[in-house]
């Protein structure tokens, strides 16, 4: 998939997430393979310009940590652009505005969501980052503020028009936040109202199925996984395999000589790359920070390891990297009571496999009342 003059060697994207998309998880996921390009947490333009140190933390990055994109939020054209040239004197691959993000704090300034009410200012906003750089620059936004208000495909082709290299779209509009379902019918809107740059997924993309889902009802040009990531780092290698094998399947290719989609990691394999995520945690952040920042994310690898209240009960409380190693053998003795005589969670108490669960429709319901007048008394 090509993004301007970026050439990605993956159609997948590693969606924002703010508090988890940082380095120590991207470099994970690389390490894994299948990902095309990550995205940085939202970061704000005009703190990055200050300096700040969790702005500059925030946009920290290794040469191996590539191909990157910033993502930037605010409402101040001069301020984005500048932002916007900051970071690419980093070396960074490409600068993406934040045009989606439902948090109440980034839409009160006229940021994220806000920006799919105001489309002067958006387009105002695009236009001048565009002019300021020479990397190409994509926008993340939401279908619309609710189901009344769908201004995604609008916005996308008015982006286009400005300069914009390619758009993400999460399928629910700001109303939704992160509840209810995607709409695929709402994604493939945007995609066919642009001309000729691509537009990518996101939302709800938790198997490799589902990318393959999106990718055919939409028509969109890749797919954007967050949450997905974190249920599975591994998504961005079986996705990958299971889509070339897809794609070989429709040509009337040999079945025999299909690729193999790697199967669901074992255990050990999840428990390798926790520990591993941990160790760059503390190397980046340093151990006090990195281990509390971990309570937050062991929780999520620990889904798929079968009953799992055991482990979480005790990591939450983690201090120390070397406690790490104690609740895990804790936990291993503990677990045994799960396991048949080959070492396996016995049938009752494996995790359900997870599924493809997507709206097929943007059902109309009630508009979210805004005040007319300025963002700022929202």
């Amino acid at each position: 998939m090509r993004i301007g003059s970026l050439e990605l060697a993956s159609n997948l994207c590693l969606s924002p997430l703010a508090g988890y998309t940082n380095l120590p998880f991207r470099l994970v996921l690389r390490e894994i393979g299948g990902l095309g390009l990550a995205t940085t947490d939202l970061v704000n333009a005009r703190s990055l310009l200050e300096n700040r140190p969790k702005a500059l933390k925030l946009v920290e990055t290794r040469p191996e940590d590539r191909p990157l994109a910033v993502q930037l939020f605010g409402a101040h054209p001069d301020e984005m652009a500048a932002a916007a040239q900051k970071v690419e004197a980093m070396g960074v691959s490409c600068i993406d505005i934040n045009m989606g993000c439902p948090v109440r704090k980034v839409c009160k300034v006229g940021a994220g969501s806000a920006m799919m009410r105001d489309m002067d200012q958006a387009v105002a906003v695009a236009r001048s980052v565009v002019n300021a750089v020479r990397i190409p620059v994509t926008a993340k936004m939401r279908l619309g503020w609710d189901n009344r208000n769908i201004t995604a495909p609008e916005l996308a082709r008015a982006l286009e028009d400005v300069g914009i290299a390619a758009v993400f779209v999460h399928g629910r509009t700001r109303e939704q936040g992160f509840s209810g379902h995607v709409s695929l019918e709402g994604i493939r809107r945007v995609v066919e109202a642009v001309r000729r740059i691509p537009v990518i997924g996101n939302g709800d993309v938790t198997t490799p199925e589902a990318a393959w889902v999106m990718l055919q009802e939409t028509g969109c040009a890749g797919v954007s996984i967050g949450r997905g990531a974190f249920y599975d780092p591994w998504i961005f290698q079986r996705t990958r395999a299971y889509l070339e094998r897809k794609r070989r399947e429709a040509a009337g290719a040999d079945p025999t000589t299909l690729p193999e989609v790697p199967p669901e990691p074992t255990f050990e394999e999840r428990v390798r790359i926790m520990r591993r995520h941990l160790d760059l945690l503390v190397e980046v952040f340093g151990e006090e920070t990195g281990c509390k920042m971990f309570r937050k994310i062991a929780p999520w690898y620990a889904r798929r390891f079968g009953p799992n209240h055991e482990f979480n009960r005790r990591i939450v409380h983690l201090q120390k990297r070397e406690e790490f190693e104690e609740i895990l053998e804790a936990y291993r003795r503990w677990r045994q009571q799960f396991l048949d005589d080959q070492g396996n969670l016995l049938p009752r108490y494996q995790p359900p496999p997870l599924t493809v669960a997507f709206q097929e429709t943007i059902e109309p319901g009630p508009a979210v009342p805004v005040p007319a007048g300025p963002v700022e008394f929202w």
